[in-house]
């Protein structure tokens, strides 16, 4: 029978869908999850890099725009920070409260808008305005996708997925890059069009993960605990039915149930206590993760321009290439190392990415200051460093959104993802632009050794606190805030076949 809550009107339930959706093999289904859900980040990647490569053209007379090359990349840049964090912690409350879905499609229209309106920007306050909203859209992204794509993931896969989907902002960075030295060419577009159309194109391309995302369910985890075991259930059962079909075989049988007391909210007071005292050494795993790979990315990526042209006289136009070729080398550490995440282990993969990124970073900023390196060699040795660094960066997101109970994932996420932008977007430049602007070799050592310290000092930290996580269920990995006692789960699955949800007995 069904056991409801004195005084609440919820019900306690018994359910398998975890375990269900943990022991599904890949199939066609999750890359639809992967499409409708990852490729956002390319967009990312996409809008970043093209407005750092476009200032220069968006100060020049007949730009149709009355702005500065330092307020694009100064006061635009920090308002796309600022609405990235205060649109991450606005939305990532609301997708714990409201569900993954309806956020991560309202999250991406808010982008999509925005970028179409920034496209038709015709004086600055209006810039400024919608580089805040695009940030404000993207910043829920953050939390949003990266909840959904975990609870949807099966466990052996979660690790390489959730690099791969996050290490796809530097897929668009490449493209950003050369998609920049297109729209710079003013033999092909006028130099009031084509800074435009490049932001036209990312409203484009966003409309179109719009219409695949629109196929991605709800999350079925959610689901269960907001009191919509049912919907779960047939959705669940629909995936399972695709699967099996795709696979000309039945599904083995699903091991493993939860008891849930089912409720509608959780209070900050409850998030705080459990983020920050229950799990206080995965908030410092979390903290010293997001604060690393942010100051070693300002280190290397906010002040690279300036060194290449600057030290060794690379052309304006030209660094876009190099930024290419960079960016490359981010997509590639996630792709090709993510496996080692599910297999090898987090504590050994996450301690060893960022420790090996630093130890990198610190030799390249010897060979700096012996003079020894040359633009490509340079470039070279950054490659190096963020294949290791992109993977660690990845990881760090991965971390704070499995580590965390179900009731707070999106909100850890957006906490997390918060601080290490404000941290690294807001400081990070302040200090490093300082720092590699002053044609002082000196100077951008010191910055290359600020941004190895501190991912070395996030390595060793991961290297004692970081959680065993691979192949395991979320809720193993942090059992939810409102999961009953083992004592008080059912040991008999509901239903024939794979087992289903029901009600918890008295």
């Amino acid at each position: 029978m069904t056991t409801a809550q004195p005084g609440t009107g919820q019900r306690t339930i018994t359910t398998s869908i975890p375990a269900r959706l943990d022991r599904l093999p890949w199939s066609r289904w999750h890359w639809t999850v992967v499409i409708g859900l990852g490729t956002v980040w390319i967009l990312d990647g996409l809008e970043v890099t093209v407005v750092g490569n476009i200032a220069s053209r968006l100060s020049e007379p007949g730009s149709g725009l009355p702005i500065t090359s330092g307020e694009v990349t100064g006061i635009a840049a920090a308002l796309y920070v600022a609405g990235a964090c205060s649109g991450a912690l606005f939305w990532g409350r609301l997708t714990d409260v409201w569900g993954r879905k309806k956020l991560f499609m309202i999250t991406l229209a808010v982008y999509l808008g925005a970028t179409a309106l920034t496209a038709v920007a015709f004086d600055t306050w209006w810039f400024f305005l919608f580089r805040f909203l695009t940030g404000f859209g993207i910043g829920g992204e953050y939390a949003a996708i990266n909840s959904a794509v975990d609870e949807l993931i099966p466990a052996k896969y979660r690790g390489r997925v959730d690099l791969m989907i996050n290490g796809s902002f530097w897929l668009g960075a490449v493209g950003g890059s050369l998609l920049s030295i297109l729209a710079l060419n003013t033999d092909i577009f006028p130099a009031d069009v084509g800074w435009r159309l490049t932001f036209a194109l990312g409203a484009v391309l966003s409309l179109v993960i719009l219409l695949v995302r629109r196929h991605v369910p709800e999350s079925p985890r959610w689901l269960l605990i907001h009191g919509r075991d049912e919907e779960a259930e047939r959705i669940v059962g629909d995936i399972e039915r695709r699967v099996e079909a795709e696979r000309n075989e039945p599904l083995p049988r699903a091991e493993g149930e939860l008891t849930i007391h089912q409720r509608k909210n959780v209070t900050f007071t409850e998030i705080a206590r459990t983020v920050f005292a229950r799990y206080r050494r995965r908030s410092v795993l979390g903290f010293s993760l997001f604060i690393g790979q942010a100051f070693l990315y300002n280190a290397i990526t906010f002040g690279f321009g300036a060194i290449l042209t600057t030290f060794f006289d690379v052309p304006s136009g030209s660094t876009g290439y190099y930024f290419a070729v960079i960016a490359a080398g981010n997509f590639l550490g996630p792709l090709l190392l993510g496996k080692l995440f599910d297999t090898v282990g987090r504590r050994v993969m996450i301690s060893g990415t960022y420790l090996l990124s630093g130890v990198l970073l610190f030799g390249t900023a010897w060979l700096f200051d012996r003079g020894s390196l040359s633009a490509a060699t340079l470039t070279a040795c950054w490659c190096a460093v963020l294949f290791f660094a992109s993977a660690g960066a990845s990881s760090a997101y991965l971390t704070v959104s499995e580590v965390f109970p179900m009731e707070t994932r999106a909100m850890s996420i957006a906490f997390f993802y918060a601080l290490g932008t404000a941290a690294g977007g807001i400081s990070g430049p302040l200090l490093f632009a300082k720092l590699t602007e002053t044609g002082v070799v000196g100077d951008t050592v010191l910055a290359f050794q600020i941004g190895a310290g501190l991912m070395c000092a996030a390595g060793l930290v991961a290297a004692f606190l970081a959680v065993k996580a691979e192949g395991r269920s979320l809720e193993d990995i942090a059992r939810p805030l409102t999961a009953a006692s083992s004592g008080a789960e059912a040991e008999t699955p509901a239903g024939p076949g794979a087992g289903g949800s029901k009600p918890a007995t008295a």
